[in-house]
């Protein structure tokens, strides 16, 4: 049958990551691809013990039942006082919304102010699956230099005036792809900035909970006297990404818009979900549980960049993040990580090609990002190796 597909899905592929995905079914691979957390990170027995107690509860029928759209009130309180620890003092319910994981958040933010042909800046590089959704809303992404301290101040509102976008999207705290965080100074002018223009900010923080070193950033929401910036959260990362549960906090106007497009999208996060994670919290699992997981991320992440140090190329650069679960790096023009990538493959090592991360990818072929989150320490000292001597065959052969 010849179909006839809407235009949106002319740009749209499967992601990157989900596509590796597929070929990682041999155990054998050691996989710096994806960003999926720790197996050991993951509390599982808090989990068995909480479902066990919500299933057993005489209530427990009202779960199985549809829910509220916003989230059950008693959940959505807590997140006021969740998000007071990234600087949001002024949260109530209404400026919160519970939603099925944080790119839920900004699939609805795009829905409810994209229409085709709007542009919508990003960091360059930025988050791969922002760029997929933003291309599902045909929208057009133009990329904004940025530096260790977060995005270039002059080419930010360089590019506002030159392209008029409704959005800027940004992963301020260990950035996805880069590990990189935006200082305090850089995100206060960053609100004043999008504040003057009337420019959306879409605010994701899936990471900031996991810092094993350095200090604490307050969020850019905290910082917003206009009322442009959403703030988008995730317990994927800090409790478990298959519970998909995250909450949205913006203004009550913004979050009315969001939760009747979430309303034709699943009508509300699943129940049980929800339960869960409020339990967790409740039950004040989440810090010792947290301090557990950032020692574990710290330590692998002090074991790739021992292993980067050690085995690859002097000619490679890379971040040296402070938390998350990316290190980025960077290989001199002339090698194309991605037409090297099956040989990585034989080598039973995979990673994922920086360019996906771009949203004008040309020429930035030699970027490459690594999760060291997955893999054990035996596993990144071997696999670091293996790329250690894969890239530096390539280099000497470019460089005869």
């Amino acid at each position: 049958m010849n179909y006839n597909y809407a235009s949106r899905m002319a740009n749209l592929n499967g992601t990157a990551t989900r596509e590796i995905f597929k070929l990682l079914g041999n155990p054998e691979i050691i996989s710096f691809a994806g960003g999926n957390p720790a197996i050991e990170c993951l509390p599982a027995q808090r989990v068995k013990e909480i479902t066990a107690d919500i299933t057993s509860s005489p209530s427990f029928p009202r779960v199985l039942q549809y829910g509220l759209t916003p989230g059950f009130p008693e959940f959505r309180e807590m997140l006021t006082e969740y998000v007071k620890t990234v600087g949001i003092t002024d949260a109530k319910t209404e400026n919160v919304l519970v939603i099925s994981g944080g790119q839920q958040g900004i699939d609805l933010a795009l829905k409810t102010f994209i229409n085709p042909g709007d542009v919508i800046l990003v960091e360059n590089p930025t988050y791969l699956a922002f760029l997929q959704i933003a291309n599902s809303y045909e929208a057009v992404c133009k990329g904004v230099n940025a530096d260790d301290d977060g995005l270039d101040l002059a080419d930010l509102e360089e590019k506002i005036i030159r392209y008029n976008p409704k959005i800027l999207y940004c992963v301020p705290t260990f950035s996805n792809p880069t590990g990189k965080t935006y200082t305090a100074e850089r995100r206060k002018k960053i609100a004043e900035i999008t504040a003057k223009y009337g420019v959306i900010v879409i605010e994701d923080d899936p990471y900031s909970k996991l810092r094993f070193k350095g200090d604490y950033v307050p969020s850019m929401k905290s910082m917003d006297e206009a009322g442009n910036v959403i703030f988008v959260s995730s317990f994927s990362k800090i409790i478990s990404p298959g519970n998909r549960t995250g909450v949205a906090c913006a203004t009550p106007e913004l979050i009315r818009k969001m939760e009747i497009c979430k309303q034709g999208t699943d009508l509300h996060t699943p129940n049980l979900s929800q339960m869960i994670t409020y339990e967790y919290l409740k039950r004040g699992y989440l810090e010792p549980d947290l301090k557990k997981a950032v020692k574990i991320y710290g330590e692998k992440k002090a074991c790739m960049s021992d292993a980067i140090a050690k085995y690859m190329p002097k000619e490679f650069e890379c971040t040296d993040p402070d938390g998350g679960l990316f290190i980025w790096g960077k290989f001199p023009k002339g090698i194309d990580v991605l037409k090297i990538f099956p040989e990585a493959i034989e080598k039973k090592v995979a990673y994922i090609q920086g360019s996906v991360f771009f949203a004008e990818p040309e020429g930035t072929e030699n970027y490459i990002r690594f999760n060291y989150s997955y893999a054990n320490a035996e596993q990144i000292d071997t696999g670091i190796k293996r790329l250690g001597e894969l890239f530096g065959e390539k280099l000497m052969n470019l460089n005869k």
